[in-house]
């Protein structure tokens, strides 16, 4: 099946701010946007692809799609705030898609750290967009690429995973996907610059958003850790660092998203 490519002209008008290339075919566009972020590419520049032979998340999990049956992109930023904000990159990500997302007519979700998930009636829910974040380090000091992957016009049998569903699935339609990514693209743009210069009360106000419109906050979660650990309890909150709490028979542990191998919610 022939899916339309990407409408160029209104990527194009999206500079100055932001400078997007569209590639065809490429391996992980992470992996691409690191190279051009290594070579001096701006803040704001965007590789989008196509077509991924392997796309990567977290913990090297990979994956690949039909040509142009998603969105597929990285942003190249260059932080200027401690490095201790930096873990709320994806949280920010992850936050700013579901809002884009929900609205467009979509009941999306962010789970922690930055799965966005969609609800259905039956009170499931199914994976639409995977979400890595990568420090990288150049020679103009260190840079952040932000990759994005949202599950648009694949059919059942076409998704990497049974527990995953696309845009076309949940409302029987593809959207326009050069339109989606316009509105993504600034939409991201907006978020990150105002967090960075909002100082603290601009990231006092994410966390406050954030843990309001993630779904894991207020479930009984299982969390699995490096090593076979097993952290059970309920999710209560987000800490200042986009650490969750879980409250477990033991009190409150905060967990990082670099030190979890699954999150999943626990039926009781």
């Amino acid at each position: 099946m022939r899916r339309s490519s990407l409408d160029p002209t209104p990527l194009a008008a999206l500079a100055p701010d932001l400078l997007v290339e569209v590639l065809e075919t490429t391996t992980s566009t992470n992996a691409v946007a690191g190279e051009r972020a290594r070579a001096g590419a701006d803040e704001g520049t965007v590789v989008v692809a196509e077509h991924q032979t392997a796309a990567r998340g977290r913990l090297d999990r990979t994956w690949e799609s039909p040509a142009r049956s998603s969105l597929v992109f990285s942003l190249v930023l260059r932080p200027v705030v401690p490095a201790a904000e930096w873990p709320w990159l994806p949280l920010l990500t992850g936050h700013t898609v579901g809002k884009v997302l929900r609205a467009e007519g979509y009941d999306a979700g962010v789970k922690w750290p930055n799965d966005v998930l969609i609800a259905r009636a039956d009170g499931e829910s199914r994976k639409l967009v995977g979400i890595l974040v990568e420090r990288i380090e150049t020679p103009a000091g260190p840079a952040a690429v932000v990759g994005v992957g949202i599950n648009v016009d694949q059919t059942a049998d076409e998704l990497p995973v049974p527990t995953a569903t696309s845009l076309a699935i949940e409302s029987g339609v593809a959207p326009d996907r050069t339109a989606l990514l316009v509105t993504l693209l600034q939409s991201l743009r907006e978020a990150y610059d105002a967090w960075q210069a909002g100082g603290a009360a601009a990231r006092e106000r994410l966390a406050t958003s954030y843990a309001a419109g993630c779904v894991t906050v207020g479930r009984d979660i299982r969390v699995e850790l490096p090593g076979g650990t097993v952290l059970t309890g309920r999710a209560t909150g987000v800490d200042a660092g986009g650490r969750l709490i879980v409250t477990g028979a033991a009190g409150e542990t905060a967990v990082g998203a670099g030190d979890v191998v699954h999150v999943r919610a626990v039926d009781r």
